[in-house]
């Protein structure tokens, strides 16, 4: 047995990090996202959205080698035994396979809807492919079983809404999948490989951290907390779980994840921290720290995998102190890097390296990779007690994937912003012994117009100054998760409001902005959320132009309602859209007249209620584009399903002429309101 892992890291931190030899399992990944490694670490592949291609580079050239047109929107890659390369195409509704040394695909497999994560057994026998949603329903996703050899499908099954994505568990007898903005993992027993099913459909990941932080004192021996510690009970939210990732020794899985906070927030940031009150941005980061983002914080969740399914390990949302009968043996679940020049935000790819004691989580938002202790969160090499974080290293513009050689010496990050490659590698010199080498190799061009490019790098950036501060540290791209929505309702001062979609919406063209439609230009309306809400500064027309320029760029999300012709069901609804005058507020190309109105929906009750101003205005009347793939509903989350705000409403008469629909007549209507 070899040594393994980043061997000066090791050297440097042998006494401290616990590096030593260990068996690697069958199941553990070198690489997550958009980019993988060869079995020999010869060839990295890399995927690159924008311009469809799988690209090959020789890694001991460092040199771009090769090329593959592969399918629409290409999302992520992995590599099998046999060095066939399996690409999913989110735009496609296929897996593309490649066989090394190859210049085209050597097939292109159907799947679900916006398949994306992916993962081959480790005989080889078969790869697991994740959809978003299925080919009938948006309602759940699922996960479809590949015979490498025939390449055909054994089985597909039916999962929880919006899967994302897939790490094995005991040599391949089961899987867990990760649920995108449900921020929970479900369970797949795969033992028999023809009966999948799932063992369990969540962990009560939300329920389990927030009764795990609790108000602790601080003792005359602890060292003093950076700002104090908050005075009002803090409620979070994960959401965002991209992936899913195992250590070597196949016992832990982590989760990359984004933490929203539920709890009622204040007007903008830094009011009423003078009088010990609450702040909108402030707080909520380990430790209470007024730093990273009180609203939206990174956060890596450990799973324990030696049970029958996967169990959260979460001790630290409010703070950083753990229980007072252990010592954590596991990161942080909420990450700040408490550095005024590197926050961590947007987590969107993570590997564990070979020997099991450093994660690298990279952080598109913030164009850099932390190197994380992945069993604790102190000792002399991590410089801080409270983030679990050795180093973080700088990389190039949304970084979206990173795979580590076997031997654990360099590792390769894609920049999908730039289309650039970035290669860390270990130096030896102690606490910042990783470093990134000065060239970084171009992988393919723009496709995008250069307002548009400049326009995605604003949207989501947590760094640049004019969308945001070092304190919030937050990009659009925190809410509008990939300019979508995060299904999730934020507390704001004027009431709840959940997020709404900005994908394929023609949004600049819907005037007023905001739920409460008080803004009647678009750069009033991103100045009051960059500048009150984000911490960012007075935005200037070209700087608003270009964000406008990459959000009409957004493409839609993929409907699987959505057809030709339509459905006898969808017909009949297409006819009670009108009968119930649903098309009167929305009308036109984005289905909305853009005007304010009260259908019934103001919340006037509880610790979260609508403001009066609000009330007396009315809600503007938001797009119904792509309406099937947007639940919850309502500007406060409250209907589940379309259904349900349908039947709630048909004895008001209030939205729409909803009073003389039949049950039946609601479900055509349904039916058809998910293929706009």
């Amino acid at each position: 047995m070899r040594r393994q892992g980043w061997a000066a890291l090791c050297a440097v931190t042998l006494v401290l990090s616990g590096c030593k030899e260990r068996e690697v399992a069958g199941t553990w990944s070198n690489a997550s996202g958009s980019v993988a490694l060869s079995r020999d670490d010869a060839l990295l592949y890399v995927v690159d959205t924008d311009n469809g291609v799988l690209a090959v580079v020789d890694t001991a050239r460092q040199e771009k080698v090769g090329e593959v047109r592969v399918g629409p929107r290409p999302e992520r890659v992995t590599v099998g035994p046999d060095d066939t390369i399996y690409v999913t195409n989110r735009g496609g509704r296929s897996v593309s396979v490649i066989r090394r040394g190859d210049a085209v695909e050597a097939a292109r497999i159907d799947v679900g809807v916006e398949p994306t994560g992916l993962v081959v057994s480790p005989d080889g026998d078969t790869l697991y492919v994740v959809n978003s949603a299925t080919r009938t329903t948006a309602a759940h996703g699922s996960l479809t079983a590949i015979d490498t050899d025939s390449l055909t499908a054994r089985w597909e099954l039916p999962l929880g809404e919006e899967p994302r994505g897939i790490a094995l568990l005991e040599d391949g007898r089961k899987a867990a999948v990760s649920l995108f903005r449900q921020g929970d993992v479900m369970t797949v027993d795969l033992s028999d490989a023809d009966r999948p099913r799932v063992l369990r459909a969540g962990t009560d990941l939300n329920a389990r951290a927030n009764a795990a932080s609790s108000p602790r004192s601080v003792t005359a021996l602890e060292t003093p907390l950076p700002s104090p510690a908050p005075k009002k009970p803090r409620t979070f939210r994960a959401r965002g779980m991209v992936d899913l990732l195992g250590a070597p020794d196949g016992r832990r899985l982590f989760a990359p994840v984004l933490w929203s906070r539920e709890d009622p927030l204040a007007a903008s940031p830094g009011d009423d921290i003078q009088e010990g009150g609450d702040s909108l941005y402030g707080g909520g980061t380990p430790c209470g720290a007024d730093v990273g983002g009180g609203v939206v914080a990174a956060g890596l969740i450990t799973f324990d995998a030696d049970g029958e399914a996967p169990e959260p390990v979460v001790d630290d949302l409010d703070e950083c102190k753990p229980p007072p009968d252990r010592t954590p043996d596991h990161p942080t679940s909420l990450i700040t890097s408490l550095s005024m020049t590197l926050p961590v935000q947007g987590p969107a790819a993570a590997v564990v390296d070979p020997s099991g004691a450093w994660l690298f989580l990279v952080n598109q938002e913030t164009n850099n990779v932390a190197i994380m202790s992945t069993w604790r969160r102190s000792g002399q090499d991590l410089p801080s007690r409270v983030s679990s974080i050795r180093q973080m290293v700088s990389v190039g513009a949304g970084p979206n994937g990173i795979a580590i050689t076997r031997d654990g010496r360099k590792a390769y990050v894609y920049n999908a912003f730039d289309h650039t490659v970035s290669t860390l590698v270990g130096s030896g010199d102690g606490i910042d012994a990783v470093s990134e080498e000065p060239t970084r190799l171009p992988i393919a061009g723009d496709v995008l117009p250069p307002m548009a490019v400049a326009g995605r790098r604003l949207f989501f950036s947590a760094l640049d100054e004019r969308m945001t501060s070092m304190e919030v540290a937050i990009s659009c791209a925190s809410c509008h998760l990939e300019g979508r929505e995060d299904g999730h309702v934020w507390g704001f001062p004027d009431g709840p409001r959940q997020t709404p979609s900005l994908a394929g919406r023609m949004t600049t063209s819907t005037a007023p902005f905001h739920w409460s439609g008080e803004f009647s230009g678009l750069g009033d309306f991103m100045n009051a959320t960059v500048k009150d809400r984000m911490g960012g500064q007075e935005l200037d027309s070209d700087t608003v132009a270009k964000l406008a320029a990459f959000i009409d760029t957004i493409p839609a999300t993929d409907n699987p309602f959505r057809g030709e012709p339509l459905t006898e069901a969808q017909a009949r609804g297409a006819a009670l859209f009108k009968k119930a005058a649903c098309d009167t507020c929305h009308a036109g190309a984005v289905l909305t007249n853009n005007t304010n109105a009260d259908v019934g929906t103001f919340v006037r009750e509880g610790a979260l209620r609508d403001a009066d101003p609000v009330i007396k205005a009315g809600l503007n009347t938001p797009s119904l584009l792509g309406v099937g793939r947007t639940a919850p509903y309502l500007h406060d989350g409250s209907a589940p399903t379309l259904r349900a705000r349908l039947l709630n409403d048909r004895g008001t008469n209030r939205h729409g002429l909803t009073a003389q629909l039949s049950d039946a007549d609601v479900d055509d209507l349904v039916e058809y309101l998910q293929t706009l």
